[in-house]
């Protein structure tokens, strides 16, 4: 019974891979018939506690490079291994003469699909400066450009994120308003500032010439540079090697915490003014260009992370969103699909560029964005998610999704993200099996080979990709395709297939790791097999994923439409029904709960946009993109928990019906939880009877949602926004906008009653939902 429970609760387990299928179809023609695609759900470096961490260099195939497992055919005696991907026959080197197979090495127990090996004496690649290479970097970059109480907020929290780095961790400082100004930390006598004109883009060559970090001989004058106030010129420095005078801009935490707490001590919102009814001019794609640019003078290949705090639309020089003018809005859905937005293409082409430019240096770009108004997340996107960079978007530099947020990436312990650095992914498969692409945090690097397919799905055309950025819960989606023509004989010579997943990263101790993860399924013809492999969660987080890839990339794609259809072709093709006959519809129990994600799905932000800014939806899809599935799956479907009187706290429907007066619902949506209050709970309380000792049982009740809702808090990044609201207020909208509309005004009056609330909507509820289903997937050929 042990091994079941388990799986259950920690499904990934020690291999961090999840597929849609576990068997796989045998000929390509199968493989179309399933309506979903064969994909992998990969954790790269998601901690276990039975990886073993082996202190040596793997042994790899001279043929294909696949590394040592357990899926190898050995031959002790003659100290042989066979490749299963390529069949090559490798010697065993001589360290490896007393295995056997009662004394067999941690790499081939079969176990441990799973095992990571420290890379000892990494060389560090030419021309980066071993000062720095084994700290990781951080190099802030802070907007200026808003109001005294949202800079003070800002600035607190970077005071408290500067204390919290690790003495050795390399620290820089660029803040921007009008211009872009990059701060000397290595000079304490007096504060000294180089300072960029934010009209205009600047490339890395004049970012190094301006800072004094130029090639010899390569020195020019340049445009965009201004002199700081007083002090000498700055490039008096220009001319020496890269890498002579960078300790200037980027020093230890222990070494620059005092000056740099001092420099945010004097720094002020930004002073150019602004005319009336024009908005402030503020030049992020300017600063993150130049603050990219240093970074790739001094650190190249080193782990770095550029962390911008931005407070509101870039409106000055590369990257503008909006125009100057206040009576200009921001572009919505409506404009992007019109192509009524000026700004939006070359905004992106823009922060495309810059992407690459970070992809090439090794190094990753977080954005916190706190504002009411947007500010070009939906811009930025391709950045971050090229570089496998954080974002977090909030109202303000004061609230709590803001804070704890930030707070989180430099935690230690138990809290820790596991921040890595410099991550490459590469796959290999065997011969029947194509790679189309990843859906994900990353860059394909372009590496060709047998296994890549034609179709391209996301990162394509490779089978090797960079992750600049990662953490123990970032997660990839694979798609894979089947080759094989002919309907081979799964009990043929090979029966099984195998994937082999490579991550080498970086750890936030600077040491170099390689995991090396290798999993086997099965070939099938049939069904049957299928059927009993499919992974509803898995398939419901590839069909979102897949669904928001189109909806960017396809022109008038809709959503709805081609989620619907593949519904109803799976339902028809593993239902079990007569021809034209609804009420003998019955689906497997395996697929019982895929059309209730489906319905959901349906009805979330990832396919309804309606009401949400272009930046609120690439938000949620670069978290839909790089969480892990069971964090993906609440977000598709939230879970809802009751809390009453005289009963334990219990899984109920997410279903209006499931409120009542005298009850407390907890729900999560990933990107908030919802406390609601009954109309009677809330009257109580009101009035004060959880103060009262003979009603210790309501406050009690009153308590626990709130301390259950702290577990989820505490355990999520980004920190989702806490709503606690009471039945009829007006943040009762948060929970009802994700509950099946089951009682609407058609039906109020059979509701009344209950106590339960009615949804003023147009939308079917589930019940309509699945009816028609049935009527459909009967007909369907």
């Amino acid at each position: 019974m042990a091994a079941p429970e388990l799986a259950q609760t920690d499904p990934e387990g020690i291999e961090g891979v999840r597929m849609t299928w576990l068997n796989w179809p045998r000929s390509k023609v199968e493989a179309s018939k399933c309506v979903i695609p064969i994909a992998a759900s990969i954790q790269p470096i998601r901690p276990h506690v039975d990886l073993q961490i082996l202190p040596y260099t793997p042994l790899r195939c001279k043929t294909c490079s696949a590394v040592l497992n357990p899926f190898c055919r050995v031959d002790f005696t003659a100290l042989i291994w066979i490749c299963p991907f390529c069949f090559q026959r490798n010697h065993f080197p001589h360290h490896y003469s007393s295995i056997s197979q009662t004394n067999l090495p941690a790499e081939l127990y079969p176990n441990f699909p799973s095992v990571e090996y420290l890379i000892p004496n990494y060389q560090n690649p030419q021309n980066f400066n071993p000062a720095v290479t084994s700290s990781p970097i951080y190099l802030f970059v802070l907007d200026t450009c808003m109001i005294e109480e949202e800079l003070e907020f800002a600035k607190s929290a970077l005071k408290r994120a500067i204390g919290m780095l690790p003495e050795n961790a390399m620290v820089g400082f660029v803040s921007y308003g009008t211009q872009v100004q990059v701060h000397e930390l290595g000079f304490s006598e007096m504060s000294k500032v180089y300072v960029f004109r934010g009209s205009k883009d600047i490339s890395k060559d004049q970012v190094l010439e301006q800072l004094g970090l130029a090639v010899q001989g390569s020195r020019r004058a340049g445009p965009g540079m201004q002199k700081s106030g007083g002090g000498p010129s700055p490039v008096a420095g220009a001319g020496a090697g890269p890498n002579t005078g960078i300790n200037r801009f980027l020093l230890p935490a222990s070494e620059c915490e005092y000056t740099l707490n001092s420099l945010l001590d004097e720094l002020v919102t930004d002073q150019w003014p602004i005319a009336p009814g024009n908005r402030a001019l503020r030049c992020t794609g300017v600063a993150l260009s130049v603050a990219t640019g240093l970074l790739g003078a001094s650190t190249a290949g080193t782990g770095a992370r550029m962390i911008a705090l931005v407070g509101g639309p870039c409106t000055e020089g590369p990257g503008s969103i909006v125009s100057k003018d206040l009576s200009d809005p921001v572009r919505s859905h409506k404009d992007l699909d019109k192509d009524a937005a000026p700004f939006f293409k070359k905004a992106v082409h823009f922060y495309d560029e810059l992407g690459k430019q970070l992809v090439s240096q090794g190094h990753v770009l977080d954005v916190f964005a706190s504002a009411l108004d947007q500010v070009g997340i939906a811009e930025m996107k391709v950045a971050i998610e090229k570089t496998g960079g954080l974002v977090v978007l909030a109202e303000s530099f004061g609230h709590s999704v803001f804070k704890d947020s930030f707070k989180r990436i430099f935690e230690v312990g138990e809290q820790s993200l596991g921040l890595a650095f410099n991550g490459t992914l590469e796959v290999n498969c065997s011969k029947d099996i194509k790679v189309q692409g990843i859906i994900g945090p990353c860059t394909s690097l372009e590496k060709k080979g047998p296994a890549v397919a034609s179709t391209v799905i996301g990162q394509g055309n490779t089978t090797a990709w960079k992750m600049c950025g990662l953490d123990k819960s970032s997660c990839l989606t694979v798609f894979f395709d089947v080759s094989s023509s002919e309907k081979s004989d799964p009990a043929g010579p090979s029966p099984q297939l195998y994937i082999q997943f490579l991550t080498s990263y970086q750890s936030s101790d600077g040491q170099m790791r390689l995991r090396v993860t290798t999993v086997t399924r099965r070939w099938v013809v049939g069904s049957e097999d299928l059927v009993q492999g499919f992974d509803q969660e898995v398939a419901a987080v590839v069909m979102a994923r897949l669904a928001s890839y189109k909806m960017e990339m396809e022109e008038g794609f809709d959503a709805t439409r081609w989620l619907d259809r593949n519904l109803i072709r799976l339902c028809s093709k593993f239902g079990e029904y007569r021809k034209d006959d609804p009420a003998s519809f019955t689906l497997n129990s395996c697929f019982s709960l895929f059309p209730q994600f489906m319905f959901n799905l349906r009805r979330s932000q990832f396919v309804q946009v309606f009401n949400n800014s272009p930046d609120e939806t690439a938000y949620f899809r670069i978290l839909l993109n790089r969480e892990t599935i069971s964090n993906a799956v609440v977000m598709i479907q939230p879970s809802l928990i009751s809390y009453a009187f005289n009963s334990l706290p219990a899984p109920a429907l997410l279903d209006v019906q499931s409120i009542a007066a005298d009850r407390i619902l907890l729900l999560d949506s990933y990107f908030s939880v919802v406390i609601f209050h009954g109309m009677t709970i809330a009257q109580w309380r009101n009035m004060g009877y959880q103060n009262q000792p003979e009603h210790q049982g309501f406050a009690m009740l009153l308590q626990a949602p709130q301390e259950d809702s702290q577990l989820i808090i505490r355990d999520r990044f980004p920190v989702p926004r806490l709503v606690v609201c009471d039945q009829h207020g007006s943040q009762a909208r948060f929970l009802l906008a994700k509950l099946n509309p089951s009682a609407t005004y058609s039906n109020a009056q059979e509701m009344m009653h209950t106590g339960s609330d009615v949804i003023f909507t147009d939308d079917v509820s589930l019940q309509v939902f699945i009816d028609h289903l049935q009527r459909l997937a009967v007909q369907a050929s």
